[in-house]
This record gives C-alpha cells, sequence and structure tokens, in this order.
C-alpha cells in the first residue's frame, strides 16, 4: 500500500519534472516566480481549492485559530504583488483569484526542492524515499517501473 501510495504521489511530478523542468515561471505582471511563505501558501491553497473568492470566504476555510482578517487581507495583497492573485473589484470589496495554477506553483516548488536538496538527481530522491520508507529493492523496481511507463506515455502523446 505505501508503494503505491508513493508510486501515485511522486510519478505524476517526476516524469513531469524532469521532462519539463522548470526554473523560475513569469506571471501575469512579468515578475519572477518566487517560494511562498507558510502563510501565503496556505492562502493560495485555499484560493485554489475555491477558485475565487473574498477575504472572508478565504477566512472560513481555515482552521482554527482563525487569523484577523487584516493579516489576511495583508497576505492576499502581497501575493497580489507577487503575481501569485489577481482580483475584481466590487466598490470597496474585492474578489481574489488566482493567476497562477496550482500545478505550475507545484513543479516551481517541487524542482527547487529537487534542486537544493538533491542535486537535481531524480535517482538520490528515491534512493531517499526508499531508505527512509523502508522499500525493499523489488519495490524501488516498481517505483522505477511505473515511473519509465509514464514517461513512455508522456512520449506517446
Amino acid at each position: 500500500m505505501k508503494t503505491k501510495l508513493l508510486v501515485i504521489s511522486l510519478n505524476h511530478y517526476f516524469t513531469n519534472i524532469l521532462k519539463q523542468p522548470l526554473r523560475t515561471a513569469k506571471t501575469k505582471t512579468k515578475s519572477i516566480m518566487k517560494e511562498l511563505t507558510k502563510a501565503e501558501e496556505q492562502v493560495m491553497q485555499i484560493l485554489w481549492q475555491i477558485e475565487k473568492g473574498f477575504v472572508k470566504d478565504i477566512i472560513e476555510k481555515m482552521d482554527p485559530p482563525k487569523p484577523a482578517y487584516n493579516t489576511v487581507s495583508t497576505i492576499v495583497r502581497i501575493l497580489e504583488q507577487k503575481g501569485f492573485v489577481a482580483h475584481n473589484a466590487y466598490g470597496k470589496t474585492h474578489e481574489y483569484y488566482p493567476l497562477i495554477a496550482k500545478e505550475k506553483y507545484s513543479k516551481f516548488y517541487f524542482n527547487n526542492f529537487l534542486s537544493g536538496y538533491f542535486n537535481g538527481s531524480f535517482e538520490r530522491l528515491v534512493s531517499f524515499f526508499a531508505k527512509e520508507n523502508d522499500l525493499d529493492i523489488k519495490e524501488v523496481e516498481e517505483l522505477m517501473r511505473h515511473a519509465r511507463s509514464e514517461q513512455k506515455d508522456k512520449d506517446n502523446e
């Protein structure tokens, strides 16, 4: 079971990232994508989930203890300055929506993670996960077989 979950979670990202590495990405505001803080990422996760919403909608989706309205509003405005979020104005209220797709940020973040911790090496990453999850050789071979199969499917598209 743990091998299947590992394969599902890693396989999608490995094949996409290895085939199309993404070091930086330009947003609509032509700034370079940067890693988000934990608070910014929490807000983005909610915006990706609800697709668009007001600050009060974002706060409703947060786990207790809920931050102050002004705190979330400030985070959203920072995200807007960074080019991750835009808004539609309705009088004095703003409805926010993501400009960067979750998949695009996930690729960017994972590529930075892979580069920073594993020198960009897929093999080192798999080795690390195999050791940390006590995978045996058969499970690692299964993981590699799934990765190769995904790569072949991508190449045939």
